[in-house]
């Protein structure tokens, strides 16, 4: 019978104790670790003040073309324009996952149709492409317009402005992540608001993105450059910065 009084009051007790942590709100409060302070822009253009510039409206001097020789891009009026036949460029640094912010734009002067229309790419890590293309009243394939994961995931909806007129782009990276055989362990994960609308919601990527055939994963750096394509089109960009994640 003393078992049973103990056992019961011991249930009793405990019983007692959980409750009472469950209807203590600090039980539930964390304090460490405390966030980094760090100084947002003024708009939501603005870089904050942990992030790296990447262009700053000058020079090229972050950017590199895929030789390693200097950009050759123009640079007038705060914007850098694609010159055509030069090539891709890309930044010295690399980076793995980030928040990147890039404003671009298409020539106001309309020339071609389709993908041969304002055509330029974001390729995060050289190699996961957010398309750039005027898909203003320009039909083409709905998973090469402007802000498609290339021929993996169609945009929820299309956000572009006229042609001539600047846009822009907030994007979440989430790089992939491989194990000792190479074979990825987690996908990489892209989200993209356009103009501030959401366009793409945390998607998993299948691979890099590939002009021809199906993506597939092969092992690489945990960070890379960013690339930005020469596709013949006199696309613009402007403020241009990234946190690393």
């Amino acid at each position: 019978m003393k078992k049973i009084f103990i056992l019961v009051s011991l249930t009793l007790f405990l019983s007692i104790h959980t409750y009472a942590q469950n209807d203590n709100p600090k039980a539930t409060e964390v304090w460490e670790p405390e966030p980094k302070v760090i100084t947002p822009g003024t708009t939501s253009q603005d870089p904050p003040s942990d992030a790296v510039i990447l262009f700053n409206g000058k020079d090229l001097s972050n950017w590199v073309d895929t030789k390693q020789d200097p950009a050759k891009w123009k640079v007038e009026n705060n914007a850098m324009t694609v010159e055509k036949g030069t090539g891709n460029i890309q930044t010295k640094q690399a980076f793995g996952s980030c928040q990147l912010h890039v404003e671009w734009r298409s020539p106001a002067e309309v020339m071609g149709s389709s993908q041969d229309r304002g055509n330029s790419g974001i390729f995060l890590m050289g190699r996961y492409e957010v398309q750039v293309l005027d898909s203003y009243n320009n039909r083409t394939y709905s998973n090469g317009q402007a802000g498609s994961i290339y021929k993996q995931y169609i945009p929820l909806v299309n956000a572009c402005r006229p042609p001539g007129e600047w846009q822009t782009y907030d994007i979440i990276f989430t790089s992939p992540k491989f194990g000792a055989d190479s074979n990825v362990v987690s996908p990489a994960r892209l989200t993209v608001f356009q103009n501030g609308v959401l366009i793409q919601n945390n998607v998993e990527l299948k691979g890099p993105t590939v002009y021809i055939g199906q993506p597939f994963y092969k092992k690489h750096n945990d960070k890379e450059s960013l690339v930005l394509q020469d596709h013949n089109c006199l696309v613009s960009y402007r403020n241009i910065w990234i946190r690393e994640l």
